[in-house]
């Protein structure tokens, strides 16, 4: 059994979640990002910003599961994964796909996209709330605030799904996979798993 006590699983861990940027520029520099790059990209990276949040969504169940809290450790490094994923995704969307004149727009306008930008401010207010001296200073409060990550997975499945063209069958996958790690958070199950 590893001990995911030692300093060298945190950063093997650390490392390998570095693996998806590593092979958005692979896949940048060989010219495999199809004929629409900037589209491909940006898909590519709100797919990894998404599997993220679902990687941090599935330590609380885990944990309950093998009853061991060390996987809990790495839950909030692998959240701000998913907040500099969801970054890049929205810093790809501005370059590749905006329209700057029209931005707001879009925001007001397009339903997947503003609840893809909701989902980003809830991450992005996450992200800076994360810190020891914030979970200091806004004491049982930050754990009220942290629970917003659950309408954050909501919101991301919705802006997938209605932006998904004619096939929906991965958004669903997700959204399954979703619903399930939700689920762990009913009381009711948390009695059971007890």
């Amino acid at each position: 059994m590893i001990d995911l006590k030692r300093r060298y699983v945190w950063w093997i861990i650390f490392l390998a979640s570095l693996g998806p940027l590593a092979t958005a520029f692979w896949r940048a520099f060989t010219g495999d990002l199809g004929a629409d790059p900037g589209k491909e990209l940006v898909e590519f990276l709100g797919i990894t910003a998404l599997v993220f949040l679902l990687i941090t969504l599935s330590l609380t169940p885990l944990k309950m599961i093998t009853k061991s809290a060390q996987v809990i450790r790495f839950r909030r490094m692998l959240g701000l994964y998913c907040f500099f994923y969801a970054l890049l995704h929205v810093t790809g969307y501005l370059l590749f796909l905006a329209n700057w004149a029209d931005f707001l727009e879009d925001i007001l306008k397009r339903p997947y996209i503003t609840l893809g930008f909701l989902a980003f401010v809830v991450l992005t207010v996450l992200a800076f709330t994360s810190p020891k001296a914030m979970v200091r200073r806004l004491a049982r409060n930050w754990k009220k605030l942290h629970r917003l990550i659950y309408i954050a997975a909501v919101l991301v499945i919705i802006h997938f799904l209605w932006q998904a063209k004619a096939d929906i069958t991965e958004p669903v996958v997700y959204g399954l996979i979703t619903a399930v790690l939700l689920l762990f958070r009913l009381p009711v199950v948390q009695r059971v798993l007890r």
